[in-house]
C-alpha cells in the first residue's frame, strides 16, 4: 500500500510556475501546467548550477514534451521523466503527485 503525504493546498499553486516544498529530506519543485492541466513534481536541485533553483524555472514545451528550463543556465528538463533534453546524462528525480481533497500530495518513495 502506497503512502501519500500532503504537501500544500491546490490553491497555493500558480498556473505555469513552480513552488518548492520539503519532502523526505529533499527539496521538490511542483508545477501545474495550465496548457495540459497536468501536475508534475521533480527534484529542485539543478545538477548544472549545483543549487536548489528548479522551482523558479520557466515551463515550456517542445516536440510534445513539457519541460522546465533552469533559471540559471537554461537547461531544459522533461517534467514527466526528469531527463535533461540538452544533456540526457543528467536526470532529475521525479515524484508521483496527485490532488486529493484540494491537497497536493506526493507519494512516499521508500
Amino acid at each position: 500500500m502506497s503512502q501519500w503525504f500532503n504537501i500544500c493546498k491546490y490553491e497555493d499553486l500558480a498556473p505555469n510556475s513552480g513552488v518548492c516544498a520539503q519532502f523526505e529530506d529533499q527539496q521538490v519543485a511542483i508545477f501545474f501546467c495550465q496548457r495540459n492541466q497536468e501536475l508534475y513534481a521533480v527534484s529542485n536541485f539543478d545538477p548544472f548550477a549545483q543549487a536548489n533553483v528548479i522551482s523558479r524555472g520557466i515551463i515550456g514545451s517542445t516536440e510534445g514534451q513539457t519541460y522546465v528550463a533552469s533559471p540559471l543556465y537554461k537547461q531544459r528538463f522533461n517534467l514527466k521523466t526528469g531527463v535533461c533534453l540538452d544533456s540526457p546524462e543528467h536526470v532529475l528525480q521525479t515524484y508521483a503527485v496527485r490532488i486529493e481533497d484540494q491537497q497536493v500530495q506526493l507519494q512516499a518513495t521508500r
